[in-house]
């Protein structure tokens, strides 16, 4: 069943482009955690096996392609600090998620309300 839009009163197409903006809203969130969640994993790793070598061991990290030597207690220390600034990043965006989510459900049951008053 297709709905012609120009035929709807003008709080329901407001109400259906916002339903769309918070779901694409919603997809490129959960992108956005989906990937921030692998640098996490990537950073666990880093600091897990920074964790299994002699503090006397070299050790590189990348940087723009190129990898630099550097000492593991100043590379652990800064794999920690992205794990947390990661973690926190992580937690705002299944915040905002849960916020649109909340928010599309709330506008697909007024949508569904409307269609159900008109037939009816």
């Amino acid at each position: 069943m297709t709905i012609d839009l120009d035929s709807l009163p003008e709080e329901t197409k407001k109400k259906i482009l916002n339903l769309n903006n918070l779901q694409q809203s919603f997809e490129f969130l959960t992108a956005q955690k989906i990937q921030l969640e692998s640098t996490l994993r990537d950073a666990e790793l880093a600091i897990e096996e920074l964790g299994k070598i002699n503090p006397d061991d070299v050790v590189y990290k990348s940087i723009g392609g190129i990898l630099v030597k550097s000492e593991k207690n100043k590379l652990l220390d800064e794999k920690k600090n992205l794990k947390v600034t990661i973690e926190m990043r992580v937690k705002t965006i299944k915040q905002k998620e849960s916020r649109v989510k909340g928010e599309i459900e709330r506008i697909r049951n007024s949508l569904q309300a409307d269609f159900q008053n008109d037939k009816g």
